[in-house]
Order: C-alpha cells, then sequence, then structure tokens
C-alpha cells in the first residue's frame, strides 16, 4: 500500500510539473511568446527528492503545499476559458491525487516510523 502511495504521488507531482510547464510555455501561455508564470513550477521542484525518496517529514509538508496549485487551479478553472480552463482543471486533479496520496502515505508511514 505504501508503495503505491509512493509511485501516486510521485507520478501526479512529475505530471503536475510537466502540465505546469507546458501550460505556461505553450499550450495556452498569457502572452503569445509565454510568461513568467512559468516559475510557478520551480516551487514543485523542491519536494520532488524527499517524495521520491519516500521522506516521510516530506509527505507532510508537501501535503499542505499543494493546496496551493489547488487553489490556483479552481481559480483559472473558474476565471479563465478554453484551453487554459482545461488545463486548470487537470491541475486540480492532479493536486488532488497528490493530497490525497501524501496524506494517506504520511499516517500509514507512522506506524512503521
Amino acid at each position: 500500500m505504501l508503495q503505491a502511495l509512493r509511485i501516486g504521488a510521485g507520478c501526479s507531482l512529475i505530471a503536475l510539473i510537466f502540465v505546469g510547464l507546458a501550460w505556461e510555455s505553450v499550450l495556452a501561455p498569457l502572452k503569445p511568446s509565454g510568461s513568467l508564470l512559468i516559475l510557478k513550477t520551480v516551487p514543485l521542484l523542491l519536494p520532488l527528492f524527499g517524495i521520491l525518496k519516500g521522506n516521510r517529514y516530506t509527505y507532510q509538508w508537501a501535503s499542505m503545499f499543494i493546496l496551493l496549485y489547488f487553489t490556483e487551479g479552481v481559480v483559472r478553472a473558474w476565471s479563465d476559458h478554453g484551453n487554459s480552463a482545461k488545463l486548470a482543471m487537470i491541475e486540480v486533479v492532479l493536486s488532488l491525487i497528490f493530497f490525497i496520496c501524501t496524506i494517506f502515505y504520511a499516517k500509514l508511514s507512522r506506524n512503521t516510523a
């Protein structure tokens, strides 16, 4: 079970990084030449190695950290149109998957720590 949660958290975080990069550079940037919102993916690199290693402490703080991306996705899904709104919904789904995997991993790994 813990292995499945690690895989789910890792895959959703990596997918969120790639979606953010593609969204703000090619698929639906605010400006035609790209926007500086591409830098929003940089903070997602902070928990990446801890998530991939299975560090329980990283799972704990990353579960709260990802809520910023969930909030951004909800706001942009509500306010944007077209491709950007679809990408925002993908961001919401990926951040929810990550959140669920991290909180259950942190809870279930407590017994083995």
